[in-house]
């Protein structure tokens, strides 16, 4: 069966929305959108667009300040990894092909493990 076009309203369906990999793990949360013009070009005010990403981690926070992470460390979702719409957003593929989680990677590698119990695992003593 061929599905055509969805139209979603990004407030209600995706923005602060869970991101799921394909095995249910989470991996985020929907924190802006990348939209294109009909020819791939940027979107412009008025004029057709549809999703061509979904932005997640620090997307938000650093306009909320004002700022703009650079271009090449936005974390991005293709929207064409995503898989279905619904409570969450469910991906497609596994998070292990996906950059999403950077920023959780880089703040475990160097802040957490130099803290004094840092690299141990409470849940592997069970």
């Amino acid at each position: 069966m061929t599905h055509g076009p969805r139209i979603v309203d990004a407030r209600l369906h995706l923005l602060s929305r869970q991101v799921l990999d394909v095995d249910g793990e989470p991996v985020s949360t929907v924190d802006d959108l990348e939209l294109r013009g009909p020819d791939g070009s940027e979107a412009r005010a008025g004029q057709e667009a549809h999703v061509a990403a979904i932005l997640v981690g620090p997307a938000l926070v650093t306009r909320l300040f004002g700022g703009r992470a650079p271009t090449s460390r936005m974390p991005r979702i293709a929207w064409d990894d995503v898989g279905h719409l619904g409570t969450a957003v469910e991906l497609a593929v596994s998070s292990d092909g996906l950059d999403a989680d950077w920023v959780e990677h880089w703040v475990r590698e160097r802040l957490v493990e130099r803290i004094p119990g840092g690299r141990h695992d409470p849940e592997g003593d069970r």
